[in-house]
């Protein structure tokens, strides 16, 4: 069931649709992340269909029309996967597959295949795995012909079952085992996550590809794998690091996403223990992104659904070195200035400033204003520790008067 869809060197078309709950700016903004996840899956979007609409066609998704015209350039191009940003009901899959006659994913669809790509360990490809067949549940109708039902007649009659229900009860089963499987790693983990004693536990949490990885390998000098791509991370990765002499567990965990599918969040839950356990949370965001706001928003939405929202974190604002605002031209009397012509000093200056120590701005490939972070992480986790252990206080001085030793 893991096996990914093969998107390689794929052609592909977006399709998307402007509604009274999304306009055109933010859909645009989702195609783009859409294309990336595209792309992340190894396909090359070709084109982007969108159409303004109150609220999805329960048939088609999109209207007769606009279907007309994917379908006349899926057929002109040879267009091997058409891409939905939304996703689609299992008639809706049914029904755009015969007029199209191509392969239709949506991004939930889409999601999963990366992580099918990305999964390496067992707990990693067993949690696919799980949101796979829970995804595949409801669309088993449409997905095979053999799957419709057995004609009736002679040495037909008697009791038994259709194909479909037989396949539904495979699946199921399969779900079971899976969960049984899935809960038997989890004691295993607790009963690690135990063995670690009383170290204080950090915990990388962002949107994906905001550089966590990278930063987890330059804070820990460790080799943790890191790529420009989405969802480079899947397993968790725990990594014991110490600051002057201050010892800690860092822990890299699998990057958020907007409209993340719900199958994911149910399965990797587990996985999201160690955010769940961990003592201080170090939230990285890309602050070069354009909407880097509406990404700490969506974290903050999973943090909260994991019951982990409430904890001391510190905002890293990541890719400094790449920040450019945008700029208004002297003799432009037109264009109004928002938020996205702010140079890093004035976003200091907005909402930032009301997290006083706990907000950081570092370049974690280039090395930028990484000795602050570090004095900020020692300091916080410092905290945590001398209130843990007292006694120990003596051991872990201030950062300042730790004196000029290197580790």
């Amino acid at each position: 069931m893991i096996e990914k869809t093969d998107l390689s060197f794929e052609k592909a078309v977006l399709v998307g649709i402007v509604t009274k709950d999304q306009n055109e700016d933010k859909l645009e903004e989702y195609l783009d992340e859409l294309e990336f996840l595209t792309f992340t899956a190894g396909g090359e979007v070709q084109k982007r269909f969108t159409q303004k609409m109150d609220m999805p066609n329960p048939k088609t998704f999109i209207g007769t029309g606009k279907m007309e015209e994917v379908r006349e350039f899926v057929a002109e191009h040879e267009i091997g996967a058409v891409i939905f940003d939304d996703e689609l009901t299992p008639a809706q899959q049914k029904n755009i597959e015969k007029i199209l006659k191509a392969k239709i994913l949506d991004r939930t669809n889409l999601i999963l295949d990366i992580f099918a790509q990305r999964a390496k360990t067992s707990y990693a490809r067993t949690q696919v795995e799980l949101a796979q067949y829970e995804y595949l549940l409801p669309r088993l109708a449409g997905m095979w012909t053999h799957l419709e039902r057995q004609r009736g007649g002679i040495g037909m009659r008697g009791p038994g079952e259709t194909e479909i229900e037989t396949d539904r009860r495979i699946v199921r089963d399969k779900i079971s085992l899976l969960k049984k499987k899935l809960e038997t790693i989890d004691k295993q983990m607790e009963v690690q996550r135990g063995n670690r004693g009383q170290l204080v536990r950090v915990a990388l949490v962002g949107y994906t590809n905001v550089g966590k990885s990278t930063l987890m390998n330059a804070i820990s000098k460790s080799d943790v794998f890191a790529e420009n791509k989405l969802f480079a991370t899947l397993d968790t990765t725990v990594r014991k690091v110490v600051i002057r002499n201050l010892p800690f567990l860092l822990s890299d965990t699998v990057g958020f996403i907007r409209k993340l599918p719900t199958q994911l969040v149910e399965s990797f839950k587990s996985t999201l223990d160690e955010v769940r356990e961990a003592d201080l949370l170090l939230h990285v965001v890309d602050i070069s992104h354009a909407n880097f706001e509406d990404h700490i928003a969506s974290v903050n939405q999973i943090l909260t659904e994991i019951e982990a929202l409430g904890k001391p974190t510190i905002m890293v604002f990541n890719k400094i070195d790449a920040y450019e605002p945008e700029e208004i031209e002297e003799d432009d009397l037109v264009t109004e200035r928002t938020s996205a012509h702010y140079t890093l000093k004035e976003w200091k200056k907005t909402w930032m400033n009301k997290m006083g120590n706990n907000v950081v701005f570092i370049s974690a490939t280039e090395k930028e204003n990484f000795e602050h972070f570090r004095k900020r992480v020692y300091e916080a986790v410092r905290e945590i520790h001398i209130t843990r252990f007292p006694y120990n206080n003596f051991l872990y001085p201030e950062y300042d008067k730790y004196g000029e030793t290197k580790e």
